[in-house]
């Protein structure tokens, strides 16, 4: 079984590649979500500097692309950026989780409180959330179907506030600042904007420590992809499934 899920590992490393999607504009998204209270006093509190932020790094804010990066271990979610289609991704901000719920090891039913861990993209804009501002994840994916229960579970959010079951809550100061940025991204063309969700860093030496939990066959899956942007600094797209 191990030897397959390294083989696995492995493989899907050949299959991925740097994403350079075709996106289109769409400024009036972001017209459409400053309607809205919360997200035009974010946008007064925040847009010049965070334009200052990414023309600093080298990104015309009308050519944003982002990416985002949470790991339960060290409670942190990173906020990455880059010109489109422009090379590699560059550090812009680091969040700290406010909160956390359940323990290491992927979401599998609704109502276990876990965060889920894979890959993800932030797909939903709920600017009159309960929780201030919130993100939406695709979870769950067709990867999380495979291995969940009958009901998985679902409105996985990175939201402001303190608490969670199950959410990346990172306190309403925080959300206002990033949920700009994702409006900004949107609004550059970005429809869905990535977001990976690892236990702790996948190295070898931190792999090795957990090497007995029932979890350590998943978390064997995801190295590729997160060794894939650690090298390059670029986005693994995986362009086709293989069944071992």
């Amino acid at each position: 079984m191990r030897l397959l899920a390294l083989l696995a590992a492995a493989l899907l490393l050949t299959l991925c590649v740097p994403a350079s999607p075709l996106l289109t504009p769409d400024p009036a998204f972001r017209q459409q979500q400053q309607r809205f209270p919360r997200v035009r006093a974010a946008y007064g509190l925040h847009q010049s500097s965070l334009h200052t932020l990414l023309r600093r790094n080298g990104i015309r804010p009308e050519r944003l692309e982002l990416f985002v990066r949470a790991f339960k271990l060290g409670r942190r979610v990173e906020v990455w950026g880059r010109e489109q289609e422009n090379g590699q991704f560059v550090l812009l901000r680091t969040y700290r989780l406010a909160g956390t719920s359940g323990t290491l090891g992927p979401k599998r039913r609704s109502g276990d409180g876990q965060v889920p861990e894979g890959f993800y993209s932030i797909n939903r804009f709920n600017p009159d959330s309960e929780y201030h501002l919130s993100l939406g994840l695709d979870y769950p994916t067709a990867a999380d179907l495979q291995h969940t229960a009958p009901n998985p579970g679902g409105d996985i959010f990175i939201h402001g506030s303190n608490v969670t079951i199950g959410c990346l809550p990172i306190t309403d100061a925080c959300i206002r600042e990033l949920y700009v940025l994702a409006v900004e991204a949107r609004a550059a063309g970005q429809a869905s904007i990535p977001m990976h969700i690892f236990p702790f860093e996948l190295t070898a030496e931190n792999l090795a420590r957990r090497v007995g939990s029932p979890h350590a066959t998943f978390w064997q899956s995801l190295v590729a992809g997160y060794q894939h942007f650690e090298d390059t600094h670029q986005l693994p797209v995986a362009r086709k499934v293989v069944k071992l």
